[in-house]
């Protein structure tokens, strides 16, 4: 196997244990010799060991179709394992060894214990390993996505991908040189596309998210018939607070998501108003750190969910997803967030599956090198986002209906924003109509009151004008303000449910005892990452209350 330019970016530093540290481990595992070529994991494993090279080195390679391609070695002391030992996701490397020596092994389950109960540990451990899932995303490492950019299944498996952390590499069938070759050798043409190359052999053609997250071991496999103390749907801040805080104080915890964690947040570039991160820090690295915490103190965590109905039955609550699979709970609690809207505008309809995006993460910012493009909206997401993608952007023009970007964005936002040199602030304006044929090459945009019409020639835009309940499911089952969201607290007591009822509803819960709701999908919640934590882990305390009335004397 061939060494290249893709070898550790980051040093020893990161991956290398003291001696201390392996005194520590050595009880956890035992001394296996090695011999050179053979194979500790392989990409696609549903589970493996973690190691400790002892004597000689390992290898970390990328299957490919053909030759495998190498990604680093590992060399005395240092670690040899990825975040799936902590989140149960299937293995994204092979590790093969280079030289003959030793190597220290320990079960993925025992390490998971271990991590438990050594939080110093804990904490060098899950640094080394966001920083290698990192930098296998940089490099393009783990799935391969074969697809056009104008594809909207594409587009889909990219997001997917994208805001589950999974790394990949996309192969756009519009420009990248190495695709005809490669679905040739695969025997496939253009119009089979979308297709995820996986272990460098296995072909899956236009797979759904479920199917996708399914083969990567996203998520915990539910047990229908096995009721838990607490479901949580949603796994933006709010849930995942929800998720560590209920697990950790003992609750049988199970949370649901539709598409990926973090939420809202979780597409957010870097968040530099996060209290205890005084040099920001992604979205993704946030919900990826909250995950690992909640799976750390035992909740279940099963993505690409779908939930479409609650109900009660005999003093329980029934979840019910998309594929019929059904959840029993004593408690549920709602953090759903939000989802952007629309412009809707004149041509958007049509364009809407091209390079128009609600999300700025790496896969968008990758799109925009060098590009002209624009950026609507006036709150904090939309500041986030024209920063990160000025960083890769020849400019950015930043639209904003309101007079001022006082008006709804953080000041450290707003004072960044005016030093960036390649951002234009457009106040007290709107897009009117977007124009292109297969994809927006410009908008036009109207400054308020004026009549002043402008044409912007751009090649990718970005929407963050506020967002929408997603509630329609809950509709004649929780109250519901005019806009969708849910009434909780003293807005429900009126509700039937309370009316025979010896204490007035909790802060949070909502028209049905016992079910809470929390963060952006609650009526009058401030949408911010820091108050939907705070909300996620409040609610759990008033599960505990809520637990105790149908266990014991009634609580007031």
């Amino acid at each position: 196997m061939v060494d290249n330019s893709d070898h550790d970016q980051f040093g020893v530093a990161f991956w290398g244990l003291t001696e201390e540290q392996i005194a520590l481990l050595r009880p956890h595992g035992q001394v296996l010799a090695t011999e050179a070529g053979q194979v500790l994991f392989q990409q696609g494993d549903p589970t493996c060991d973690f190691y400790v090279v002892l004597d000689g080195s390992v290898e970390l390679v990328e299957p490919t179709a053909g030759t495998p391609r190498s990604l680093g070695l590992r060399h005395v002391r240092e670690i040899v394992g990825e975040l799936n030992l902590l989140n149960e996701e299937a293995t994204y490397l092979t590790a093969v060894v280079q030289q003959p020596g030793s190597v220290l092994s320990i079960s993925a389950e025992e390490l998971r214990s271990l991590i438990r109960h050594e939080p110093g540990f804990s904490d060098v451990l899950l640094r080394a390993f966001l920083l290698l899932r990192s930098h296998l995303i940089g490099i393009g490492a783990g799935l391969k996505i074969v697809g056009s950019r104008y594809d909207v299944d594409t587009r889909r498996l990219l997001e997917f991908a994208s805001r589950n952390r999974l790394p990949h590499d996309w192969l756009d069938v519009e420009t990248d040189t190495v695709v005809e070759g490669l679905l040739q050798h695969f025997g496939l043409v253009p119009n089979d596309t979308p297709v995820v190359i996986w272990k460098g052999t296995d072909i899956l053609r236009n797979p759904t998210n479920a199917a996708l997250g399914q083969l990567l071991g996203l998520g915990d496999e539910l047990v229908p018939d096995e009721p838990c103390d607490l479901v949580v749907i949603g796994a933006g801040p709010a849930g995942l607070a929800a998720a560590v805080y209920g697990a950790s104080e003992g609750l049988q915890t199970v949370v649901l998501e539709a598409v990926a964690t973090g939420g809202q947040a979780g597409m957010a570039s870097r968040i530099e108003n996060y209290l205890g991160f005084p040099a920001g820090l992604s979205g993704i690295e946030l919900a990826s750190r909250a995950m690992i915490q909640a799976t750390k103190f035992g909740a279940r965590i099963s993505l690409s969910r779908e939930v479409v109905g609650l109900r009660q039955a005999a003093g329980t609550y029934v979840v019910t997803l998309a594929d019929g699979e059904e959840v029993v709970a004593s408690t549920v609690i709602l953090a759903m967030g939000a989802r952007y809207r629309r412009l809707d505008v004149p041509g958007e309809a049509e364009l809407e599956r091209s390079n128009i995006y609600y999300a700025a993460t790496e896969v968008e910012a990758l799109e925009c090198q060098g590009k002209d493009i624009a950026v609507v909206g006036g709150g904090n997401s939309a500041g986030q986002a024209a920063l990160f993608l000025a960083e890769r952007a020849h400019q950015v023009f930043l639209l904003v209906r309101g007079g001022s970007l006082d008006e709804g964005m953080s000041r450290y936002l707003v004072d960044r924003i005016g030093q960036t040199s390649n951002i234009e602030v457009l106040t007290g304006t709107e897009i009117c109509e977007l124009q292109g044929k297969d994809a927006v090459d410009a908008i036009i945009v109207e400054r308020a009151g004026l009549g002043e019409r402008r044409r912007l020639p751009i090649q990718a835009l970005f929407i963050f004008i506020g967002a929408d309940a997603p509630t329609t499911w809950l509709e004649g089952i929780v109250a519901l303000d005019p806009d969708g969201f849910i009434l909780t607290g003293l807005d429900v007591k009126a509700a039937a449910a309370w009316e025979s009822r010896t204490r007035a509803p909790h802060l949070f819960e909502t028209s049905l005892p016992g079910v809470f709701a929390v963060g952006d999908v609650r009526s009058g919640a401030i949408r911010r990452a820091a108050s939907a934590v705070g909300e996620g882990s409040m609610a759990v305390r008033l599960c505990h209350l809520y637990l105790a009335e149908l266990r014991g004397p009634s609580v007031a």
